[in-house]
């Protein structure tokens, strides 16, 4: 082997601690930075689809009317007997 492989090797077996450390730590940033933005994507979708939800709810309210002037005038007539 050639001196430069030689001294490469020596660096790497030196520092191998200090490289598994930071690989460790970028995987596990790795994994909570894709969690956050999983959470967030998830979010974002369930306040869309409520926001649809809720405005086609409000465009659908209808107004009921009820006439009772045939009940008024049944009792009416019940107290005049």
């Amino acid at each position: 082997m050639s001196q430069e492989k030689v001294d490469y090797n020596k660096e790497q077996k030196h520092n191998r601690k200090k490289n598994v450390k930071k690989r460790k730590v970028q995987h596990i940033v790795g994994i909570v930075a894709g969690c956050v933005l999983t959470v967030a994507l998830l979010v974002w979708v369930g306040f869309s689809v409520y926001s649809k939800y809720e405005t086609a709810q409000a465009a659908n309210v209808t107004k009921l009317t009820v006439d009772n002037s045939a009940m008024t005038e049944y009792m009416a007539n019940l107290d005049k007997e």
